[in-house]
Formats: structure tokens, C-alpha cells, sequence
């Protein structure tokens, strides 16, 4: 499994992200909205599935990703930790 704070590194898969953000979306018609290749935004959706970021589901000959929403959760309040202390107040710099 993949590092999926390392995965968030990249400007196009955090637009990815964002895309799918409004629901399960086939890999082609994520790829459509991109102005670079079909097998670049397929590697950038297979670094980001690795990471447990997005799930793929197939359907016949497509292929439809989702976020993985439970993970983002994780990765949410893992952030949030490090700028709270025990009592809820931001900890100095």
C-alpha cells in the first residue's frame, strides 16, 4: 500500500480527487477532463488507489473510482491532531 500523504503530493491527482469528490466517476470520463494522456491520469489513479485514497469498482469493461472516503476521514483528523493539543487549543509554534 502506498503513502497516501505521499499521493496528495501531486497537483493532478489532488484534481483528481476533487473530481471525484462529486461521486463515482468511470476512469475514461475522469481521463476527459484532463488535457494529458489516458495512461497518465490510469497511473495517476493507480498511485491513489495504492494509496487506499480511491476504490475501484468494475463494471463489465469500465472501471469506476470513488473515494475512499473512511481513509480521507483517517488522514483528516490524523492533520488535525498535530495543531491541537489535549485541550482542544492550538499548539504554539
Amino acid at each position: 500500500m502506498g503513502c497516501p500523504y505521499k499521493a496528495l503530493a501531486d497537483d493532478t491527482r489532488r484534481k483528481v480527487l476533487e473530481y471525484l469528490s462529486h461521486g463515482e466517476t468511470a476512469a475514461g470520463e475522469v481521463a476527459s477532463k484532463f488535457e494529458i494522456s489516458k495512461p497518465a491520469i490510469s497511473n495517476h489513479l493507480k498511485i491513489l488507489k495504492e494509496a487506499d485514497i480511491v476504490s475501484e469498482r468494475k463494471v463489465r469493461q469500465n472501471r469506476l473510482y470513488s473515494l475512499n472516503g473512511e481513509k480521507i476521514e483517517n488522514m483528516k483528523s490524523y492533520l488535525d491532531s498535530l495543531t491541537k493539543s489535549e485541550h482542544g487549543s492550538i499548539r504554539a509554534k
